[in-house]
C-alpha cells in the first residue's frame, strides 16, 4: 500500500512539473488587459502658474497602456469633466471595430458628463509605440499617454535587447486654460495664443522658471543600451529631439520596424512615434536631453527649448548638463534628408506590402484661407481645406449614420481632385479662392480592398506649411515625396515601391507634395485630418467611407451597448 502510495506521488509530482514547464515555456494565450481610466479635474503647477486640467486619473501625462501584440484590452472611461469626452487610441487599426477609434462625431458621440463608455478592441498585427489622447476640441492638451505593445511571447526585437525601456512622450503647456483660448480665438477669428513651453513627459525642465523640480530624469548606467519610445503629443508643433552627446540609432516609427540607421537629431511630427536605441558609452555625467520646433516659414510657434536630463548613475545632481547640438528651428535640408533615411525594414518575417497596382487615384491640395466673419477683429476668420472644401463637423456620428443607414447627416460627393488646377506652389496667392463650406460633411467613398493612392499637395493660399496628416484605421505606404508641385507624368517614375516607410502620420514638406498608398481593407468610417489642432479647428480634415465587403465578415462589427447618443 506504502509503495503503491509512493509511486502515485512520483506520477502527480511528475505532472505537475510537466504542467509547470509546459506553461512556463509555451506562448501564453492572448491576455485580456482591463483598464478604468477616470476623466477628471487636477490641480497642476507648471511655470510659477497652477491651474486646473483635464486628466485621466489625476495623471499628467496620463497612464501607460501595456499590452502584448494578440492581447485584447478592454478601457472603461469614466467622465468626471465638464466637458464631453472621447479618447482616440492612435494608431491602432481598430478592425472593422470604428466604434472604439474615438474620434468625436466621426465614430462615436461624446461621452458626457457622469457617463461611462468602454473602449473594447483587439491588438492585432502591431507591436511597438502608439499613443491616446483626447480627440474632441483641444483636450488633448493634457490627455494623452503612450502606448506600449510588446511583442508575442517568445518573439525577440530585430535589433538588440535594450537594457531598459522608457516611454519619452513631447507636449505642450500652456499657462492659462486651453479651452477658453480657443473660445476666444474662435469668436475673433484669429489662432488662440501659442503655447507657454514645450514639455518631455509633462515637465519642462530647468531652462523655465519654477522648473526644477518639474524635470524628467533618466538614470543610466555606463556601457549600457536604452530604448526610448518617443512620441509627439504636441499640439501645434514638428519637434527636434536630441540628446548631448550621445547618437541615436532609429528602429521604429509609427509602430513599424525600419532599417536601422544612426542620428544625432530625430524629427517628429505631432501624431507621430519613434524608437530609438541609445547607448549609454559616454564619459559618466549629466546630459541634457532637449526638444524645440522646427518650423521652416515665418509662422510665430513655440520656439522654446523643453529638456529633460539623460543622468549616469553615481553623477551628483550638482553637475550641470551640457545641451545637445540640435538642427537650426528652420533647417528644411536636414528635415528632408532624415525624412529619406527612414526605409521599412522589409524582412521575410516583417515584409512591406505595397501596392502596386492602383485602383483609385486621389489628389487632396492642402489649402488655408480666409472667409467672411462680420463678427471677427479683421472681418474675416481663418479656414482649412481639402479641395477647396472645408470640412463641417457633423451633428450625429458618421459611423452610426453610415451603419443604421440614417439619410441627412452627409454626403458621399468629396471629389477625387481639386475644382480648378493651378501653380499650388508658386508666389503666394492672396487672392483667396473662398473654400466651400457645405451644410453637412463630404465624404470619399472607397470600395472595400481597392487599393489606393493619394497624394497631398501643400498649396501657397495665404502660406506654405508642413502639415503632418493622420490616417485612422489604416497604415500607409510613403512611396514618394518632393518639392514644389507634383508632376504626374514624372514623380511616380521616382516612388520607391520595395521598401517605403510604413506609418500611421506622415508630414507633408512646406511647399510640397506627399503620395501614399494603402488597401482599403477595413470597412467603416475614417478619419483623416492634420494632426496640427489648429489647421483641424479650421476644418483640414475629411472622411473616408470604406464600403463593407462580401461577407459578414468583411463588414463593420454590430455597435456596443454602451454606445455614447449624441
Amino acid at each position: 500500500m506504502a509503495a503503491s502510495s509512493s509511486s502515485n506521488f512520483h506520477h502527480a509530482y511528475k505532472c505537475l512539473i510537466f504542467i509547470f514547464l509546459a506553461t512556463f515555456f509555451l506562448p501564453s494565450e492572448a491576455a485580456v488587459k482591463n483598464y478604468q481610466f477616470d476623466i477628471q479635474v487636477t490641480n497642476v503647477s507648471r511655470l510659477c502658474h497652477a491651474k486646473p486640467i483635464v486628466t485621466v486619473n489625476g495623471m499628467y501625462p496620463g497612464p501607460t497602456i501595456y499590452a502584448r501584440e494578440g492581447d485584447r484590452v478592454v478601457i472603461n472611461v469614466t467622465n468626471h469633466a465638464q466637458y464631453n469626452i472621447s479618447i482616440h487610441w492612435h494608431g491602432l487599426k481598430q478592425y472593422r471595430n470604428g466604434w472604439a477609434d474615438g474620434p468625436a462625431y466621426v465614430t462615436q458621440c461624446p461621452i458626457q458628463t457622469g457617463n461611462s463608455y468602454v473602449y473594447d478592441f483587439n491588438v492585432t498585427g502591431q507591436r511597438g509605440t502608439l499613443w491616446w489622447h483626447a480627440h474632441i476640441s483641444w483636450l488633448r492638451a493634457t490627455v494623452y499617454g503612450a502606448i506600449v505593445i510588446m511583442p508575442k511571447e517568445g518573439t525577440s526585437y530585430p535589433f538588440p535587447q535594450p537594457h531598459l525601456e522608457e516611454s519619452i512622450v513631447l507636449g505642450e503647456w500652456w499657462n492659462t486654460d486651453v479651452e477658453t483660448l480657443v473660445k476666444q480665438g474662435n469668436q475673433l477669428g484669429l489662432p488662440p495664443n501659442m503655447s507657454d513651453a514645450h514639455t518631455i513627459n509633462g515637465k519642462p525642465g530647468p531652462l523655465f522658471p519654477c522648473s526644477e523640480k518639474h524635470t524628467y530624469a533618466m538614470e543610466v548606467e555606463q556601457g549600457k543600451t536604452y530604448l526610448l519610445r518617443v512620441i509627439n503629443a504636441a499640439l501645434n508643433d514638428e519637434l527636434f529631439f536630441g540628446i548631448a552627446g550621445h547618437s541615436m540609432t532609429v528602429v521604429e516609427i509609427d509602430a513599424v520596424y525600419v532599417k536601422p540607421f544612426t542620428t544625432s537629431s530625430i524629427l517628429i511630427a505631432p501624431g507621430q512615434t519613434t524608437n530609438v536605441l541609445v547607448r549609454a558609452d559616454q564619459p559618466p555625467n549629466r546630459y541634457f536631453m532637449a526638444t524645440r520646433t522646427f518650423m521652416d516659414v515665418p509662422i510665430p510657434v513655440d520656439n522654446k527649448t523643453a529638456t529633460a536630463i539623460f543622468q549616469y548613475k553615481g553623477v551628483p545632481n550638482t553637475i550641470i548638463p551640457s545641451l545637445p547640438q540640435l538642427p537650426a528651428p528652420n533647417d528644411t535640408s536636414y528635415a528632408l534628408s532624415y525624412n529619406r533615411k527612414l526605409r521599412s525594414l522589409n524582412t521575410p518575417q516583417f515584409p512591406a506590402k505595397v501596392p502596386l497596382k492602383v485602383d483609385r487615384k486621389l489628389f487632396f491640395t492642402i489649402g488655408l484661407g480666409a472667409n467672411p466673419c462680420p463678427t471677427c477683429v479683421n472681418g474675416t476668420r481663418f479656414t482649412a481645406s481639402l479641395n477647396n472644401i472645408t470640412f463641417v463637423m457633423p451633428k450625429t456620428a458618421l459611423l452610426q449614420a453610415h451603419y443604421f443607414n440614417m439619410s441627412g447627416v452627409f454626403k458621399t460627393d468629396f471629389p477625387d481632385k481639386p475644382p480648378k488646377p493651378f501653380n499650388y506652389t508658386g508666389a503666394p496667392l492672396t487672392a483667396n479662392l473662398r473654400t466651400v463650406q457645405s451644410t453637412m460633411p463630404r465624404l470619399s467613398k472607397i470600395a472595400f480592398n481597392s487599393t489606393v493612392e493619394l497624394v497631398l499637395q501643400d498649396t501657397n493660399l495665404l502660406s506654405v506649411e508642413s502639415h503632418p496628416f493622420h490616417l485612422h484605421g489604416y497604415n500607409f505606404f510613403v512611396v514618394g515625396t518632393g518639392v514644389g508641385n507634383f508632376d504626374p507624368a514624372k514623380d511616380p517614375t521616382k516612388f520607391n515601391l520595395v521598401d517605403p516607410p510604413e506609418r500611421n502620420t506622415v508630414g507633408v514638406p512646406t511647399g510640397g507634395w506627399t503620395a501614399i498608398r494603402f488597401r482599403a481593407d477595413n470597412p467603416g468610417v475614417w478619419f483623416m485630418h492634420c494632426h496640427l489642432e489648429l489647421h483641424t479647428g479650421w476644418g483640414l480634415k475629411i472622411a473616408f467611407v470604406v464600403e463593407d465587403g462580401p461577407r459578414p465578415e468583411y463588414s463593420v462589427l454590430p455597435p456596443p451597448k454602451d454606445l455614447p447618443q449624441c
